[in-house]
């Protein structure tokens, strides 16, 4: 009975040391999200000490907004997009490092270093390599004889950019995960698949890739949220230019509030993509359950 008593107290300490943390997540990330949502059926303009309630017109008029719609439209590309180039890309460098042997730490620390580099840092570097005037690529370009080109200045090719810097930034994150996962592999597996002359190819396949899925989960799960709310590579390359053509809903939101001063359409904004990230979660993690109920594991 003592003991009983001893493992109930012993549990509800352990229990008592959540709360700063439940406190922090609380304060800092759950009442925020209230409050954006309360603002959103507001007319606050984000100064003002009053404001009035609109009901539902913010939220009607977002999906008549064709700058809303081409920032949701981007925000997807920006997603899904630098999700599918990260998981192909990483794996890519995990197989070959792990197949290097272990003497690869520097090769590991130079594809992880552009994570730890500003993002800010990291656009500021690329818009001095495709701006217009001075840009290294058109002084390149120039200098064997060709014309400068706005590379920017291209709807098109401006996404394409933001995609590949964000996604070439992050792939460290993904080539971690993956070569964790392979080098939690037991290489008896390897070893007995070869004996049975298995080719290497096979070995990926049938053994390698179906191993990999909750490293696969993790990195998907991760890339796809950091691609949604992309905000300082859009701000610092283009700034959501030209006109609103490459914004994400996250610079969006940024200029709706500080440039047209219409705080309560931002927050609208803000909990849209909200339910967008939230529910793309959601099915993602769905589809990985059913994926990893397919593959046995």
């Amino acid at each position: 009975m003592t003991l009983r008593k001893s493992n109930r107290l012993r549990g509800a300490s352990i229990n008592l040391m959540y709360f700063p943390a439940l406190a922090m997540f609380a304060v800092f990330l759950v009442w925020p999200v209230i409050q954006g949502a309360i603002l959103s059926f507001t007319n606050w303009d984000g100064y003002s000490p009053s404001y009035a309630d609109v009901g539902w017109q913010n939220y009607q008029r977002l999906w008549s907004d064709p700058n809303f719609m081409v920032a949701l439209r981007n925000t997807f590309i920006f997603g899904i997009g630098s999700t599918i180039i990260q998981q192909i890309v990483g794996l890519f460098l995990a197989v070959l490092l792990d197949r290097a042997g272990r003497n690869t730490n520097v090769m590991r620390a130079i594809v992880y270093l552009p994570v730890l580099i500003s993002p800010v840092v990291m656009g500021t570097f690329y818009y001095l390599i495709f701006r217009y005037r001075q840009g290294a690529l058109n002084d390149i370009m120039e200098a064997f004889g060709g014309g400068a080109v706005a590379w920017l200045a291209d709807p098109g090719f401006a996404i394409v950019v933001i995609v590949f810097i964000n996604s070439m930034q992050f792939v460290g994150v993904s080539m971690i995960i993956y070569l964790s996962g392979l080098q939690a592999i037991p290489q008896e597996i390897y070893e007995a698949a070869a004996l049975d002359g298995v080719s290497p190819w096979q070995r990926f396949t049938k053994i390698s890739w179906p191993m990999l899925h909750p490293a696969f989960a993790s990195s998907v799960v991760l890339n796809l949220i950091g691609g949604l709310k992309l905000f300082d590579i859009v701000k610092v390359l283009t700034d959501g230019g030209p006109g609103f053509a490459t914004n994400s809903v996250s610079t969006l939101i940024g200029r709706t509030y500080f440039g047209s001063q219409a705080a309560g359409y931002a927050a609208a904004q803000g909990v849209i993509l909200f339910l967008v990230i939230a529910i793309f979660t959601v099915f993602t993690n769905k589809w990985l359950d059913l994926r990893a109920n397919r593959i046995g594991m």
